[in-house]
């Protein structure tokens, strides 16, 4: 057996000078029989010191059992492979200090005997690197983090840019369609009072100067003729300009609404009369029943304008020899006025249209008027908490419906 040990001395010997890493045999009996140079200063032992030494002081305490019963397959199997794999190693050196380790296990048999050998590598320096590795993973992961925040942050301060970039942008764009808007109803606009102006004031030119012809008393039929022409051309430039002075004040908040109570009844008679000297030849106009004690607490002027303009609508759009029906009705707390002509209706394309200011339906272009009666009556009905609306069909007439609160308690500017 000394000659066997010395023999094996040798061998161990000679390998040793060759290989880096710690070489460790061990018996069947799981005691170590060997050792080289590397294998001792790597567990901090003296040369020889660990032969006939078992295997166990070599290895964690927790560790101990599992390992023998592998050390033992080894033996049985006789196949080479690297322990440990999928988990960590540690080796305990002298002083109990452990330290991740790398081990091959090498079965094998010499002179009738079994063996294991073991090459050991001391995984320090790399477990080390490991760590340095995964904690500069670890930072790189969190200045990422830090960045993807920044990135997003910038991101989403880009997005807020170009949706206000945009905004604004779609803001000019209305803003100079309002302004090309505006032109062309400034254009209209002049137009309109051009046209509208000229005509009347040309009529009463003529009758002015046509009554100064008719001196007799046999001419006077034809004197009032022209006086009422005039009378006519008055009123009618009259209300145009009150129309506008609704526009100006409307637009710059300056209408003041003066509520209080008056008659339905004396409300709907005076707006008959005003109009009885502008119907055509055989218009009539159907009263509503059923008046006396209906009250209304509201803008009494303004109501009447509303009605003026619409009952003045249906005469001017209606032909001869028809009749205008004006009704009432209450729906709860509010009062319907409706005015309903058989004129000539409007075309269902253009009724959208209807109270835009200045407009006027294809069908209408050729009477005289100015497109502002029925936006006036909407915005000052919106004011006093009412509103209007219409039906309508092209060649059999209009029906238009005043619907206001019959106690108004607020004045509006």
């Amino acid at each position: 057996m000394e000659v066997f040990k010395q023999k094996m001395g040798d061998v161990l010997k000679i390998l040793s000078e060759a290989v880096s890493e710690g070489i460790i045999m061990v018996n069947e009996d799981h005691y170590i029989v060997a050792t080289n140079r590397s294998a001792n200063t790597m567990f901090g032992y003296k040369k020889m010191e660990l032969i006939d030494k078992p295997l166990s002081i070599l290895i964690p305490n927790k560790h101990q059992n599992s390992h023998e019963s592998h050390v033992s397959s080894f033996f049985n199997k006789g196949e080479h492979r690297q322990m440990g794999q999928g988990r960590d190693l540690y080796g305990v050196k002298k002083n109990k200090d452990l330290f991740p380790v790398e081990v091959g296990l090498n079965p094998f048999e010499i002179y009738g005997h079994k063996y294991v050998m073991a090459l050991v590598i001391d995984i320090s320096t790399r477990k080390t690197q490991e760590k340095q590795i995964q904690e500069l993973n670890l930072k790189l992961e969190d200045r990422i983090a830090e960045r993807t925040i920044k990135l997003n942050k910038t991101v989403l301060e880009l997005k807020s840019e170009i949706y206000k970039r945009k905004k604004a942008e779609v803001l000019i764009k209305e803003s100079l369609k309002r302004e090309r808007e505006l032109n062309e109803l400034k254009t209209k606009f002049l137009s309109l009072v051009s046209h509208e102006f000229k005509t009347p004031l040309g009529g009463i030119l003529t009758s002015a100067s046509l009554i100064g012809k008719y001196k007799t008393l046999e001419d006077q039929a034809k004197r009032e003729k022209h006086i009422n022409t005039i009378t006519n051309k008055v009123r009618y430039l009259n209300n145009i300009l009150i129309d506008f002075l609704s526009i100006e004040k409307l637009e710059s908040g300056k209408s003041l609404y003066k509520i209080k109570k008056f008659s339905l009844d004396q409300l709907i008679t005076e707006v008959i009369y005003d109009t009885n000297m502008i119907l055509k030849e055989g218009q009539k106009i159907n009263y509503p029943h059923d008046l006396d004690g209906i009250t209304l607490n509201s803008d009494e002027r303004i109501l009447e304008l509303i009605l003026f303009n619409i009952l003045n609508n249906a005469i001017k759009y209606s032909p001869e020899n028809t009749s205008i029906d004006i009704s009432t009705s209450f729906k709860k707390d509010n009062l319907l006025i409706t005015i309903k002509d058989y004129g000539i209706g409007i075309p269902e394309e253009e009724q959208k249209f209807i109270f835009n200011r200045y407009f006027r339906a294809e069908n209408a272009l050729l009477d005289q008027g100015t497109g502002i009666g029925l936006n006036i009556a909407k915005s000052h009905l919106e004011n006093l908490g009412g509103t209007i609306y219409f039906e309508s069909q092209e060649g059999i007439g209009s029906s238009f419906t005043v619907e206001i609160p019959l106690e108004t308690n607020f004045v509006k500017l």
